[in-house]
């Protein structure tokens, strides 16, 4: 009788050990399926952010050459005496910088340019405003600098992708140009009546 029952347990170890290994090392085709597309949603939305973060920077990169070439023209001409223009062309969405040389400011000759540079597409130009109240939405806008500033100041409005409004404010006195968030109503000088009332 003692040899019925080690057979017994033989068996049912030799039953249930393959089993039970090849169940739990194994993947059904509907856990692999969900797995997949999780893996394909995280990889989708990652790549969506991506985009959103290059189109910004993109924006950002465009608008900070700028001004940058606007803070050159200030500072240069702050330094020199000589007289710079930055020239915003709406129409064509570019813009360039140059040091004045001659008494002829309408022709820009090929020597006086120091910076040029383009917008594109999800960084334009929507319009120029003086603060002596001339609005420029198509053809050129010119902010000339010389040595104690600038002849006008203003705003030049961007659109972004989003068509979020950005502004690059220029102060007439100051050589600061800053990019400011949305659209900011712009600063403009005292008239002589509104200083003698004071």
């Amino acid at each position: 009788m003692p040899t019925c029952s080690a057979p017994t347990a033989n068996r049912t170890h030799a039953k249930t050990g393959p089993a039970t290994r090849s169940r739990t090392g194994a993947f059904t085709l509907v856990e692999l399926i969900v797995v997949l597309s999780m893996l394909a949603l995280f990889v989708m939305v990652a790549q969506a952010n991506l985009f959103g973060i290059l189109r910004r920077s993109t924006f950002k990169a465009q608008v900070q050459g700028f001004v940058s070439a606007m803070q050159m023209a200030a500072s240069a001409a702050a330094e020199t005496g000589r007289r710079y223009e930055v020239i915003v062309d709406v129409t064509e969405q570019t813009y360039l910088l140059r040091r004045i040389s001659s008494s002829n400011l309408v022709e820009v000759l090929d020597e006086e340019i120091v910076v040029d540079g383009y917008f594109g597409d999800g960084c334009r130009v929507a319009y120029v405003e003086f603060d002596d109240g001339t609005f420029a939405n198509e053809g050129r806008a010119k902010f000339r600098a010389g040595h104690s500033g600038w002849q006008y100041g203003g705003k030049i409005v961007f659109r972004d992708e989003s068509e979020q409004a950005h502004t690059v404010a220029v102060g007439r006195l100051t050589p600061i140009v800053q990019l400011l968030q949305g659209n900011p109503e712009l600063m403009r000088p005292r008239t002589k009546e509104q200083v003698a009332s004071f």
